[in-house]
């Protein structure tokens, strides 16, 4: 029998670090070992609709095996056109986010599926409806929060910015992964030091580092090592 995960909350130390990548990494390695992972994005800004290029959800569904004939918009509770904040996008259409509404998909979700990924968009602190931010979202959602974070320069910064607000709402983070998306790889000694501040400073592990990916339906297996490490060999 499974082990009962629960809501696991993936957060950004800023906009555009890998967060999706990881949630599909995340879906993928729950699949493979016999769960029943669902992956879903509370707010969605910058795409007209869950079938768009720039979907994030249609990201997932395309490169997870089990999710192909599945329909995306399962996925998205909202989706604004631009590509803001939440508070904002929602504002430019003259809409407004229904907390609660994104609170009872989360619930009935999490009553068919385990564990529920959700992801939040860009960074901790971005405002989502009035003044709840996305660390307010993890709190509403009975969420765990994973923080993907940059492996190169600024993370140390990002990533111990990204705890603190995390803490100041009674949340733990599980740990922090690295994603090394770019171009040129970041060189191993500036990954270490980024990981020795982190740890040493927050007390927050580094599961490790996610490497650029070419195929994503088929990543190299060393993709998971840092899932392993903060799940276990779980399944």
């Amino acid at each position: 029998m499974n082990k009962d995960i629960g809501n696991l909350f993936v957060v950004g130390t800023d906009t555009g670090v890998g967060k999706t990548v990881l949630c599909l990494l995340m879906m993928q390695f729950f699949f493979s070992r016999g769960y029943t992972p669902f992956y879903l994005k509370p707010v969605q800004t910058g795409c007209r609709e869950a079938h768009d290029i720039d979907s994030d959800a249609r990201f997932i569904y395309q490169h997870v095996e089990s999710l192909r004939d599945r329909e995306p918009a399962e996925s998205v509770v909202y989706c604004f056109r631009n590509p803001k904040a939440p508070l904002f996008a929602a504002r430019d259409e003259g809409k407004t986010i229904d907390l609660e509404i994104i609170e009872q998909a989360v619930a009935e979700k999490a009553q068919s599926f385990s564990p529920l990924i959700l992801e939040g968009a860009g960074g901790a602190l971005v405002p989502v409806a009035g003044k709840t931010l996305i660390a307010d979202m993890i709190t509403r959602t009975d969420g765990k929060p994973v923080i993907a974070a940059r492996a190169g320069l600024g993370t140390i910064n990002h990533t111990l910015l990204t705890i603190e607000a995390l803490w100041r709402r009674g949340l733990t983070p599980l740990g922090v992964i690295f994603i090394d998306a770019g171009d040129a790889p970041i060189p191993p000694a500036i990954i270490e030091e980024n990981r020795w501040a982190i740890e040493d400073i927050s007390g927050v592990k580094v599961a490790g580092v996610i490497k650029k990916i070419s195929h994503f339906s088929e990543p190299p297996p060393d993709c998971y090592l840092p899932l392993e490490n903060m799940f276990g060999k779980i399944g």
